[in-house]
């Protein structure tokens, strides 16, 4: 199985329809636009499409989403195609997309792709043949302070090493709860030793007074 690419025929569905539920989120989203330009929507209902079928879009999805804005089928395809937030084909129940531009890879990002290998038995453009994971090197994805991390599913996991990657998949393996964000104490991307700058800003602080504040009025003379 991989985790990039696009699915074989023989994974394809014959058909695929918004719930209700999904369609009436749809047609909120499409009424945001002016007549005209409802083909703008197509990113968020792609991303409706991905979410209700299990986290990839087959091309009868594109196809549905595609007829319902009205717009040639090809340039859904092109969306779809263009960016990686999108999967054309399956990907395990926890999609783990690993950045390993420069500053994860200086931290230690190979060590994060060590421990997939070896603990959730797959590799890059891979999925585990249990399905529960799928991973995918990727470029930048805007947490450098706190490299190297991945992206799993929606969400961020930062401060990561080998032994916090096999502590995670392990948590995922036992379908327990897992809390995204720094894996090593840091409060958000503060300094591991904690806060430096604008302490004043900090909730509980109470501003100083300026001394002109507190000067008797003189009135006037």
């Amino acid at each position: 199985m991989t985790a990039a690419g696009i699915a074989p025929e023989a994974d394809q569905p014959k058909d695929f329809a918004f719930t209700p539920e999904n369609l009436e989120r749809a047609k909120k989203i499409i009424a945001k636009y002016p007549e005209g330009k409802q083909q703008s929507a197509v990113i968020p209902l792609l991303d409706i499409a991905q979410r209700q079928h299990h986290n990839w879009i087959p091309r009868v999805a594109m196809d549905y989403v595609a007829d319902l804005l009205e717009m040639p089928r090809i340039r859904v395809y092109e969306v779809a195609s263009f960016y990686t937030m999108f999967n054309k084909a399956p990907v395990g129940r926890h999609f783990f997309q690993v950045c390993t531009t420069t500053p994860c890879w200086l931290r230690g990002s190979g060590e994060v792709m060590k421990a997939l290998q070896d603990r959730a038995g797959c590799g890059n453009h891979e999925t585990s043949e249990d399905g529960l994971f799928s991973v995918l090197e990727v470029e930048c994805l805007g947490a450098c302070v706190n490299a190297p991390m991945v992206q799993i599913n929606d969400d961020f996991y930062e401060d990561l090493d080998y032994d916090k990657t096999v502590a995670l998949i392990d948590a995922l393996k036992a379908g327990q709860q897992t809390v995204p964000g720094p894996q090593n104490g840091r409060t958000n991307s503060e300094a591991l030793s904690g806060a430096t700058t604008l302490l004043n800003m900090r909730p509980g602080h109470r501003p100083a007074v300026p001394a002109s504040a507190t000067a008797p009025d003189q009135g006037d003379k």
